[in-house]
């Protein structure tokens, strides 16, 4: 199974922002769009990562 992280930019941080969980693919896309609608958030991105990390 492949493995995926959020990855978005938050307002006033200067680092990009990373989820502490994996994600299977459809919950990486369910959960991009609550991100995405979160205030401040914007530039969300899911990015393929190795299984454990």
């Amino acid at each position: 199974m492949d493995n995926y992280r959020l990855h978005w930019t938050k307002a006033g941080k200067n680092e990009r922002q990373v989820s502490a969980v994996s994600y299977s693919a459809s919950a990486a896309e369910t959960y991009k769009a609550l991100k995405a609608a979160q205030d401040g958030v914007s530039d969300v991105e899911i990015v393929k990562v190795a299984p454990g990390t």
